[in-house]
């Protein structure tokens, strides 16, 4: 009978996930304050905050469950009115404080999206998706005792500078999926085109895709833009990755998959008040300015 016990024992230990929880840093590398949210999905636990104030070069983290799946995204330009609502230019959750409280990301918004210990229960899917816009650059790197096998990946284009004038956010404080700026079935994968066959990249997908390769531009983007890993206990989400952090993760791609950034493109930019910096991919952007040409080299 203690044998049985055992035996029962031990299938049941094997079944449960290895990692129990998972820590989220969240590093803001931006030069101004950004409020991230986070949304846990139906059925996940929320963690003990869903928003808050992260000041540059600070981080914060956040510990969740697994198996726990939800998302996590920067709020920029927020503010409290005279009456003491809490608002964001972009990202706003509609919850009116600071903290989300179960309140979603209004687009556009750059999302960071996490199932953990999915499938059989060992296997963490991961993602960074611009199906709902962009608006901030961000970057999601696994860590952990043999992670460096897991890919990281992002969008750390800046890119609203360069986004197309129909889908640009006032002055250029982000910038709308072709869904949400034109609200018809083919872009947004719905009706007759709600499935893989039906729904296909756009010009304006393409526009994200092309700078950010791993990143979902579309609905049905999932072959070059989801990402598992077995070994993370813990996740850094980067917000305006710098230079230094991208060579850095850059030093630890899997093979076979696309490159961070697409080193054929080339932004060009107008204002002279900021340094021109060249990172390793070969990409140019002008400081901080707008970017008001993207030229795209196929090979």
């Amino acid at each position: 009978m203690l044998h049985l016990i055992l035996l029962l024992s031990l299938s049941f230990q094997s079944q449960m996930p290895s990692i129990l929880s998972t820590t989220f840093t969240l590093t803001n590398n931006c030069a101004q304050t950004i409020w991230p949210g986070i949304l846990a999905n139906a059925g996940s636990t929320p963690p003990a905050s869903t928003g808050f104030a992260l000041n540059p070069s600070t981080s914060r983290s956040i510990v969740t469950p697994a198996p726990w799946s939800g998302r996590f995204w920067a709020r920029t330009l927020c503010s409290t009115d005279q009456s003491g609502r809490f608002t964001c230019a972009s990202g706003d959750c509609g919850s009116g404080t600071v903290e989300c409280s179960g309140g979603g990301a209004a687009p556009p918004t750059t999302l960071a999206e996490f199932t953990l210990a999915g499938g059989d229960g060992t296997m963490d899917f991961y993602d960074v998706s611009l199906v709902d816009g962009y608006n901030i650059a961000m970057l999601v790197e696994p860590n952990g005792s043999s992670a460096s096998a897991c890919a990281v990946t992002g969008c750390v284009a800046e890119l609203n500078g360069a986004c197309p004038v129909e889908l640009k956010v006032g002055a250029g404080i982000a910038c709308k999926s072709a869904c949400e700026a034109f609200g018809t079935d083919e872009y947004c994968c719905n009706g007759v085109y709600g499935n893989p066959n039906a729904c296909k990249p756009t010009v304006y997908s393409e526009f994200f895709k092309r700078a950010c390769p791993r990143a979902y531009s579309y609905a049905y983007d999932d072959a070059t833009s989801t990402f598992t890993c077995s070994s993370a206990d813990s996740y850094v989400i980067t917000f305006c990755p710098g230079l230094t952090t991208r060579v850095k993760s850059e030093g630890r791609e899997s093979s076979g998959i696309r490159p961070l950034i697409n080193d054929s493109m080339v932004f060009l930019g107008v204002r002279t008040s900021s340094a021109v910096a060249k990172d390793v991919t070969g990409m140019v952007i002008v400081g901080f300015g707008y970017l008001l040409v993207w030229v795209c080299y196929d090979r």
